[in-house]
């Protein structure tokens, strides 16, 4: 084993203080863990999944990808998959091979990037007396001396590289539980002031617009940590002002429920009981009552296997669809929030029936951004009902198909 070797760079290299102490520090790790003094250090690390974590924690170090590129390509010369930075770890590629290991990465850049692994203590250089990359071997083709790139220091540093890609990940997974906190916010409060007004409900629907926009103008993918939580701060702020508005702008009949208890008042209490998802299809003998709604229709459906398929209207019932009251009240929140006015969901209940039109609302929501606009979406169906041109049935069985 080599017992000395080359600190200084060649050339034009400056030696620093810094450099100095790191050679130094490395080396009494080194000679303290051959001695059995590391305690739960080892020194010892994967290469590959010691190359993962530094990719994960590059932030932390300042390098980037291209650096970690050339890091990668030095690896690479080693044939164990293991890095033991007990002792020198020298590799000496010749720059042509460098390159190519480094996907064609110019000498210039490749040298830039060197520097920069230097410069944050993951290789030391080993500079021969010419500067050339070489080694010497014994008759028994031992290793003797070699000149280069001591991949050491990147061994040494295993544990605290693993911490620092642990903090990364946690960093990284609570910026994305923030940015979809303010996903979800801006979402809502845009579709309940899209409602307002389409209703035209009375309130400062448009400065709650425009406090919207101010408040998500410039977020992007590389927005930081803290200024996501300002952000998501001062939506819940504004989305409690939206839905105090919207709440206090609805009439007392729309408050009482009334027309909700009529149309229940008309169902088969049986939770399960089974209904023909057909569009205005009444029971011989029935016809429609005097404000023209179609009667309820039997519909060969049950109210669990519905749900099976639509399950997103159930977050919409406070304590879950147990009957198709449940459903009902369901379906008249998330037509709110899905942006259709009042009187679309009238003239859809009047065409359809009330509970078809429940189950309408119920197979649009799993349908999600594909119905650019519901409120249209819905009229055209209601035109359809009005027709008898109209059944529920094919759009339930394209979402069943889907789910399997």
């Amino acid at each position: 084993m080599m017992e000395h070797i080359a600190t200084t760079p060649f050339g034009g290299g400056r030696m620093s203080a810094r450099l100095f102490l790191r050679q130094r520090e490395a080396a009494e790790r080194q000679e303290k863990l051959r001695a059995g003094d590391g305690g739960n250090d080892s020194g010892r690390a994967d290469k590959w999944q010691l190359m993962r974590a530094l990719t994960e924690a590059r932030q932390a170090y300042g390098i980037g990808d291209r650096t970690i590129s050339v890091l990668e390509a030095l690896v690479s010369f080693t044939t164990a998959r293991e890095l033991d930075g007990t002792a020198p770890i020298i590799v000496f590629p010749s720059n042509r091979e460098l390159s190519v290991r480094a996907r064609g990465m110019a000498p210039a850049t490749i040298r830039r990037h060197l520097a920069a692994l230097v410069e944050a203590g993951m290789i030391f250089r080993r500079d021969s007396a010419n500067g050339k990359r070489y080694c010497r071997r014994d008759d028994n083709g031992v290793l003797e001396e070699a000149f280069g790139f001591d991949l050491a220091p990147l061994a040494l540093r295993a544990g605290e590289i693993f911490e620092a890609a642990e903090a990364a990940r946690a960093e990284d997974r609570a910026i994305r539980a923030l940015r979809s906190e303010v996903t979800l916010h801006q979402r809502d409060i845009a579709k309940i002031v899209a409602c307002a007004l389409e209703e035209e409900r009375a309130g400062d629907w448009l400065g709650f617009s425009d406090r919207l926009a101010a408040l998500v103008f410039g977020l992007g993918r590389r927005t930081a940590a803290n200024i996501l939580a300002a952000r998501r701060d001062e939506l819940l702020r504004l989305r409690a002002d939206v839905e105090n508005a919207y709440l206090s702008s609805l009439s007392e009949q729309e408050m009482s429920a009334n027309d909700l208890q009529d149309e229940q008042h008309i169902q088969n209490s049986k939770p399960d009981q089974p209904f023909e998802p057909y569009g205005r299809e009444s029971h011989k003998g029935e016809a429609a009552d005097a404000e023209g709604r179609a009667p309820e229709q039997k519909m060969a459906l049950s109210l669990g296997r519905l749900v099976r398929i639509c399950p997103q209207i159930a977050d919409y019932a406070k304590d879950g669809i147990r009957s198709w009251a449940d459903l009902l009240a369901a379906a008249e929140l998330a037509r709110s929030m899905l942006g259709i006015s009042p009187d679309a969901w009238r003239k859809a209940k009047a065409a359809m029936g009330s509970q078809a039109a429940a189950v309408v609302i119920a197979a649009m929501l799993e349908r999600g951004e594909a119905i650019r606009s519901p409120g249209g979406y819905l009229r055209n169906l209601t035109e359809k009902a009005g027709r008898a041109a109209f059944s529920i049935y094919p759009m339930l069985q394209a979402l069943e198909r889907a789910q399997a």
